[in-house]
């Protein structure tokens, strides 16, 4: 079955330079012109990939990406942005884009991103295959499903990134896991632009919803000068 992709850009001629090409190189392309009709198409679903124009009538790219996340959806996303647009690319990859290239770019390097996308979406789904769909501790409960943490009555939000990386700790539970790995799993290729340091602040954030202390630690270990080990019942 041929990857389905949803490009939504209003520049006509790129549109159809887009469409075009993905189509030659196999994908099912389907495309939108502006915000509202991506916002329709993203309803229905069936998508492997997206490709995400900022700058657009209507509903803005932005708008778009922030509706994704907060949906929980995880399909993975490709943002296209104007060279000196003023969005901090930072603040867009932690706003949910899995990836971004600048215009005007390389074909073969937006399909060879979108292939490594694609790969890491299908790697996280094989690699989780170990981690169930709740996850019961000593002081809560994790809903994967919901991006919800269940703790003293109340539902926490678990945020995507927050959610992948608890993933690739709980799949490598026992193991030591370090930042770099980390970023790779949670940020992808935008994680060049983030630092180790984030790690850290998700970890922390982790800690705070999933710890009954978060100062002494039980599942979600630090291993100084490394990374860090999840156990399941509790520190060893």
């Amino acid at each position: 079955m041929s990857t389905r992709v949803l490009v939504v850009e209003d520049d006509a001629a790129l549109r159809a330079g887009l469409v075009q090409g993905l189509g030659d190189e196999g994908f099912a392309v389907e495309s939108a012109t502006d915000g509202l009709a991506a916002r329709r198409a993203l309803q229905r679903g069936g998508f492997d990939l997206c490709v995400l124009d900022l700058n657009l009538p209507g509903v803005s790219g932005v708008e778009l990406l922030k509706e994704l996340r907060a949906r929980k959806m995880a399909l993975p996303v490709l943002v296209l942005t104007a060279r000196g647009e003023e969005l901090d690319r930072v603040l867009l990859l932690e706003l949910g884009a899995d990836d971004y290239v600048v215009k005007p770019f390389s074909f073969r390097e937006l399909v060879a991103r979108l292939r490594a996308l694609l790969r890491r979406a299908r790697g996280q789904m094989t690699s989780e295959h170990a981690v169930p769909a709740r996850l019961r501790l000593d002081a809560c409960e994790v809903d994967f499903a919901a991006f919800a943490i269940l703790r003293d009555g109340e539902s926490l939000p678990l945020l995507p990134r927050e959610a992948a990386l608890l993933k690739l700790l709980v799949a490598r539970r026992g193991e030591v896991v370090s930042r770099e790995e980390c970023l790779a799993h949670a940020w992808g290729a935008g994680g060049e632009f983030v630092t180790p340091r984030t790690v850290d602040n998700h970890v922390l954030r982790l800690r705070q919803k999933l710890e009954r202390d978060p100062k002494e630690p039980r599942h979600l270990l630090t291993v100084h000068g490394v990374g860090y080990r999840w156990i399941d019942g509790g520190a060893v």
